[in-house]
């Protein structure tokens, strides 16, 4: 009951969102037909606005719109009249997937380590310098740290490509950029939690048995340190998966995120509405798989509306 009950509400979330957005996109000013202030005639307009549903009364078209996304056909593009909404977000879906897998595991894999070498060298150098690293990922935003990756590895160095995609070379600099702040925030939280769990009374049981650090870690340890992180790993995922606008702006790469940054330029509002709704029901969607992981991660917790 207690899947189906989230299921159920992660749909009504999906349409809350959907509706918000096409309410919004309503009110924004501006003339998506209108180019650098020249104003199409009267007689043309018209016909545009047909084509678009525009002529119709807003109740109207709200009930086109959502009749059309129960298909999952989020229309045809304003700016670009020969491709779709969904032939765009199909184009730029793998670039983002790819930066933002790639990004998200160097995160967890440097974080979660970074994370518990420190906790397991509390008040030692090691975990003064790791956690000195953890506040520099967090203080410098990635759209500062991209620019000084570019200066020093292809400019300078000469190591890396940049400004173009197609080669694994190209995904390097901005997974590094965007995995920074993600990596330096997982390693706060995993050092925090695993010191917590260290502390507990049934690690001091399991070392008074002997068992070694190691054990200890992989076996009580990250099990039970790990749950905060993962909570804090599905907005991260979603948002690094779908693209991040400023990162592929600097890196030129043709991904998700460029296009709906170009279509608020343009006034798109199909795209505007399509990749935001495409957004939000992937991290409503990876919250509801979330929810459905901690009881896998931690089987004491238990999967019902009444249960703890």
């Amino acid at each position: 009951m207690y899947i189906v009950k989230r299921f159920l509400i992660m749909l009504l979330t999906i349409w809350v969102i959907a509706t918000l957005t096409f309410v919004i996109m309503k009110f924004i000013p501006g003339d998506p037909f209108a180019s650098d202030g020249d104003v199409l005639p009267e007689e043309v307009l018209q016909n545009i606005r047909a084509k678009y549903n525009l002529d119709e009364p807003l109740p109207v078209q709200y009930a086109l719109f959502m009749k059309n996304l129960a298909i999952g056909d989020l229309g045809p593009s304003i700016q670009s009249e020969t491709r779709s909404v969904n032939s765009i977000i199909a184009e730029g879906a793998p670039a983002s997937a790819l930066l933002g897998i790639q990004s998200i595991t160097i995160a967890l894999i440097f974080g979660l380590s970074l994370g518990i070498i420190a906790a397991l060298n509390h008040n030692r150098f090691i975990d003064y310098a790791s956690m000195m690293v953890a506040i520099i990922g967090i203080s410098v935003p990635s759209f500062i740290l991209a620019p000084l990756l570019i200066k020093y590895f292809a400019v300078d160095w000469r190591l890396l490509p940049v400004a173009s995609w197609g080669t694994w070379q190209h995904t390097i600099l901005p997974s590094l950029a965007l995995a920074a702040t993600p990596l330096a925030v997982i390693a706060r939280f995993m050092r925090s939690s695993m010191l917590e769990v260290m502390n507990q009374n049934y690690i001091k049981t399991a070392n008074a048995k002997g068992l070694s650090t190691f054990q200890l870690v992989l076996k009580h340890g990250i099990r039970n340190a790990i749950m905060p992180v993962v909570s804090f790993i599905g907005p991260l995922f979603v948002a690094l998966i779908t693209g991040t606008f400023v990162i592929e702006k600097i890196f030129a790469i043709p991904g998700i995120g460029r296009y709906f940054v170009d279509s608020i330029f343009n006034r798109d509002y199909p795209v505007i509405l399509g990749t935001t709704i495409f957004f939000s029901a992937i991290l409503v969607i990876t919250l509801f798989l979330i929810d459905i992981s901690y009881r896998l991660i931690d089987p004491r917790i238990k999967l019902s509306s009444g249960g703890e």
